[in-house]
Formats: structure tokens, sequence, C-alpha cells
């Protein structure tokens, strides 16, 4: 199919002047040949390979990068098989190897040495951070119901070609390869977020339950750093979460997005444990505001946004000037409810979060979710999407996005008869346990990713109560880093 890309391939040190690329398919000749000197990347066959090559396995090719040095290959060297999505392998990489072209680093100054030590740190400190997926047979940055939109041409593509951008972490490194449609099928997009697969059984009946977070590469950065959006309307910490079901052949998903506050903000590090936040007063945030959900329409339809920031304090700003612009936007595809998360739940009062759920219960209806059936025809499409965000969008943003996702799985688990009428997911123990743990990892994954430490609020997700003096006890063993964390969110 055009859309594969090459499973397994061999990385050849074959010359001082070349490397050699092969694929390990069955029945694959082709070998991608790369020159050192020139860069020019080429196709070949295996019978031009020198038999005496020095051969060690990659599993797939990152792409290049231009250091002080010269021109590096990264590769990944090692990988782990997550599960599969539809009979398709999917896997998660852990190990990378960055090869420079050049044999020498005589032709550089002791600074230009040092520099060039600096930034080979840099990226194997990004290559590092867990989270980078791939499949070289699936599009994993695309969920099921834009695949299921998609033209017979958009099908035969490369996954390289085909794949949404927002979501490719190497795109900028496969630029050259993308330039090149011949060699295509030796590119490997990946996306980075979280990944959980499990197989689960309800009343005897078996299903996969899937849960996937493309966390977005525009506006990347950690926090306090990067927060708000960019000129072009990317918004930081942006992530896609969708939760998808498999059952005897039918697909059921539902998409939830979550992102910072979209308009020009910045919170820099500081000696304080809680930086005040500071809105921008010299810039138009209406036209950035706008670009941000233009984008966010056109991918996914109407936007009930969900503001789950303090209603007092540092926080209020951010939540009246975000209030005051989604009514001057006047836009009625963007609805916006504010739910001060802290002051409704404090001292463990979990059971208001009833109060959120039932006000969106309504829009969640008319939102839907997507399914297709068993013959591949779509049955309901998701006609729009609950944006939520606190100030990380990480710990009250998990909670909320796991509470919308276990009302839209109990609706399409009861359709697709697994679950009895009147039976409730909460009822199902097993399930149950499996569900709370993959959002709690869903949690601590994004958290990581974004902020350095694990969530603070999958006690929620999890139904493990901890004390204050618990979570005070868990400050002082983990460090001051989760101190912060501690002090800002309870």
């Amino acid at each position: 199919l055009a859309c594969e890309t090459f499973e397994v391939t061999k990385l050849k040190h074959i010359t001082p002047e070349k490397f050699y690329v092969e694929a390990c398919d069955d029945g694959a000749d082709d070998v991608l040949a790369i020159d050192r000197v020139s860069t020019e990347v080429t196709l070949t066959v295996k019978k031009d390979v020198p038999p005496s090559a020095v051969t060690r396995p990659i599993y797939g090719i990152l792409g290049t990068i231009r250091l002080v040095a010269g021109t590096y290959l990264i590769v990944i060297t090692k990988k782990k098989k997550v599960g599969e999505i539809f009979s398709h392998a999917i896997w998660k990489a852990t190990d990378f190897d960055i090869l420079s072209y050049k044999k020498t680093m005589l032709h550089l100054t002791d600074i230009q040495l040092q520099d060039n030590k600096v930034f080979l740190s840099m990226i194997s400190h990004v290559l590092s951070v867990d989270g980078f997926y791939f499949s070289t047979t699936y599009d994993l940055t695309h969920t099921l119901q834009r695949l299921a939109n998609t033209s017979p041409e958009f099908q035969e593509m490369s996954l390289l070609e085909r794949a949404d951008p927002r979501f490719v972490w190497n795109g900028h490194l496969l630029r050259e390869f993308a330039a090149q449609p011949e060699i295509h099928r030796f590119a490997t997009p990946v996306m980075h977020g979280f990944i959980s697969m499990h197989s689960c059984s309800i009343n005897g009946k078996c299903f996969d339950w899937l849960l996937v977070s493309r966390r977005s590469c525009f506006r990347a950065g950690v926090r306090y750093y990067v927060r708000g959006i960019d000129s072009e309307g990317h918004a930081a910490n942006f992530v896609e979460t969708e939760q998808i079901v498999h059952y005897k052949g039918s697909k059921a998903s539902f998409v939830q997005t979550r992102g910072s506050i979209p308009f020009f903000w910045s919170q820099r590090p500081n000696l304080k444990y809680k930086p005040k936040p500071q809105i921008s007063k010299s810039v138009n945030h209406m036209d950035g505001f706008q670009r941000h959900f233009d984008s966010q329409i056109i991918s996914y339809g109407k936007q009930m946004i969900v503001n789950l920031v303090n209603q007092k304090g540092s926080e209020l700003p951010l939540e009246q000037t975000f209030a005051k612009m989604v009514n001057s936007m006047a836009n009625g595809m963007v609805r916006y409810i504010a739910f001060d998360f802290h002051k409704e739940c404090s001292r463990m009062r979990w059971d208001r979060l009833q109060i959120l759920m039932d006000q969106l219960a309504e829009q969640q209806d008319e939102f839907s979710y997507f399914l297709v059936d068993s013959d591949g025809k779509i049955v309901t499409q998701q006609e729009g999407i609950f944006r939520s965000n606190c100030m990380d969008c990480l710990d009250r943003t998990n909670v909320i996005q796991s509470l919308l996702a276990r009302r839209s799985l109990q609706a399409q688990l009861q359709r697709l008869g697994v679950l009895h009428v009147g039976q409730r997911i909460e009822e199902q123990a097993d399930f149950e346990k499996i569900y709370k743990n993959a959002w709690a990892d869903n949690a601590n994954a994004c958290a990581k990713q974004y902020a350095g430490t694990g969530a603070l609020k999958t006690d929620y997700t999890r139904q493990v109560c901890l004390s204050c003096k618990g979570l005070l006890g868990f400050c002082v063993h983990l460090g001051l880093p989760l101190g912060r964390r501690l002090q800002k969110d309870h």
C-alpha cells in the first residue's frame, strides 16, 4: 500500500563516503543511499551494497539536522510494541542514535567543538523525553473521523505526505525527505504524547479500548516558559485526546482538546512559587484569538470552552479576559463556560464535579461521537468538541476530560450492545480499574512532557484519596518542582 513505510531497516556504514539504509520487508529490494559528503539522498538496490559492510539494525529514520559540525542522521535504534490498532502494530521509540556525516571533528575550532557538543546534548535531552510513537502501516496523527472522511487519493499518499503536521514531531527533520516522494517510504513520522491499549470484557463481550493523546509540535515548550498563543494562533500545550472503542468490527471514538488560554500572556518563572501571569498590553489579542478558533472550527466543528482556572487572585484576570474575548468574537460556533475547579472541589469534594457535568450534558449529547459500523458505514459523526483548560492544562483539565470521556463511552457501549440497559461503567469493577489507571497514566505523561513532573490529581482519577499530609510527604520525597506544583494547584 502507498500509505505504508518500510517495517524494519538495516543501517550499513559501508564506506567513509556513504550510509546505506536497507529495507527488510519481504520482497523489498530498495536501498537508500546517503552521501556523507554531498548529503545527496538516492535510491539503489541491494546488489549494489558491498558485502563487506558492517551492519546494525535500526527501526526508523527520524530525519536529518545540521549542526556546527555538519549534518547528522537521527535514527530509531530501539522500540517497544504498545499494541495494535485494527491489526496495525503501534510502537514506542525507546532509544535513538545521532550519526555524524563527518568522519572527524578536526575541522572545528575548540569553541565550535564545544558548541556542537551543547547542541548534541540538547537533541539527546529532547529524545530522552518519554512518549514518541510510530507505526509503519497506520496513520497515528489523525482521528478515526478524519480518516473516515478522506478521499481515495488521500489514502494512497505516503504516511509522511498525509500526516497531520500538527502532530508530526520530526516534520522539520524530514523536510529533505519530504521533497523527494520516491524516498517517502523510508521516512518515519513520529507522534509525541501518550497511547494506552487494552483488551477488555464486560458481560462476556470482548472489545478493545484505546486512549490516544497527540501533542502539537507548534508552540512547543515547557510550563511557565511557553504560555498562551503565537501570532499564528497556535496554543501552548495543545493536545488532542481520542478515546477509541473497537467491538465486532464497529469503531467508535470521542475526541477532546486541551490548550493554553488562547491570547497573549506569559508567566515567566522567578523566585516565587507561583509567578503572577501577565497579559500583554502591546498586542492585538483578537487577531491571534480569532486565528486559533478559526482553525479549531475547521478541524473539529463547534467549540465548547471549559475554563477551569480560579475565579479569584492572579488567575481571575485570565478568566475575565477569556470570557470577554469570546463575547467580543460573537461566533455562534464557540461557547464558553467557567468552572472554578479549586473552589468547587476544595477539601476533596469531588462529587461537586457533577455540577459541571450536568451543565455540559446537553451540549455533549448535541456533539455526539463518531461511530462506524462493521460494514464501514458512518452511523454518527462528532459535531463539536470540548476544549478544556486550566493554567497548565494538566491536572484539572485531565479530571474533566476523563469524566466527559466516560459519559461518551457509556453511550457508545450501550449502543454497541456491550452494556445492558441500565448498566453503568462505574459498576464494572475490572474495566473501571483499567479506565481510571489509563487516564491517570495519560495525565502523568502529559504532565511530564510539559511540566517535567507527574500529575497531582491522579488521586481522583485512580480513586486513591490522599490526605494533605500524604501530599506533603510526596512533595518532600520528590523535591522542589513537585512542591511548586503542589503549592500552585492545591
